[in-house]
């Protein structure tokens, strides 16, 4: 890997490096559940803790869900697009989301209902997904509902890949998460395939400006937004790049 990487190979002890899950841990799957790291990849990223300063992923999933696969190496982890944090194994949010608990909840049984939009439905807690990767048919019906339930309920709507999320109005995104976790680092790197990441560009672009050596990684796919790419420093191939790449910063 060439020199891209060499303010954080040079600085462990003062680098941080951070990744999304989906598209770049993980290959993209119809069933979300389904969803598993490429091998290798998360005993990479505990090998990766032991030698940089921060090493975490920065994801859309459910904190619980991500503690559950990820947890006890060492690792930052922030779910649901930084409205959760994993701390010593708890997962905690902070009480302007949570408040919104009981409405997420209720419109995720109308999403549930016959009434519903015909979307595969992904329950997380603070927020609820209506999946139309399996169903492209009802990709109109599924933004409708969720734009309508928006306007109803004062949630927000955060559209992903082939998916509309309903979530708390609350000003946390992944690069809130991640300007937190890479706070008086020296360098920082994050990757990310999807428009979700671009915040995290966002975050990194104002790190720059304050001084920090900062590397945006976009992993290449089928499905990856323009302007994700035309915003990289560096392009890797899936998940399979994504491992690579770590395997360089170990090296």
């Amino acid at each position: 890997m060439p020199g891209p990487l060499a303010p954080l190979v040079d600085r462990p002890s003062a680098s941080g490096v951070f990744t999304d899950y989906d598209g770049t841990l993980a290959p993209i799957v119809d069933d979300p559940e389904r969803a598993e790291p490429l091998p290798g990849a998360v005993d990479a990223l505990a090998r990766l803790a032991r030698r940089y300063a921060r090493v975490g992923v920065i994801s859309g999933r459910p904190g619980a869900w991500l503690a559950a696969r990820l947890g006890g190496r060492g690792l930052v982890l922030s779910g649901l697009y930084g409205l959760e944090t994993v701390t010593a194994g708890e997962v905690v949010a902070p009480a302007e989301a949570t408040r919104w608990a009981p409405v997420v909840e209720e419109v995720a049984a109308r999403a549930e209902s016959p009434e519903g939009p015909g979307a595969v439905v992904e329950r997380k807690g603070l927020a609820v997904t209506l999946h139309v990767r399996t169903a492209p048919d009802r990709q109109g019906a599924a933004q409708a509902w969720a734009e309508a339930e928006a306007a109803r309920t004062g949630l927000d709507v955060l559209v992903g890949r082939r998916s509309y999320e309903l979530r708390p109005p609350v000003a946390r995104d992944k690069g809130t998460a991640l300007r937190e976790a890479a706070a008086g680092l020296a360098a920082v790197c994050f990757a990310g395939d999807d428009r979700g990441d671009l915040v995290a560009f966002d975050a990194l672009d104002e790190l720059a400006g304050a001084g920090v050596a900062a590397l945006r990684i976009g992993v290449r796919s089928p499905e990856m937004p323009p302007e994700l790419a035309e915003r990289a420093d560096l392009v890797v191939d899936g998940p399979a790049g994504v491992l690579d790449l770590f395997v360089q910063l170990l090296r």
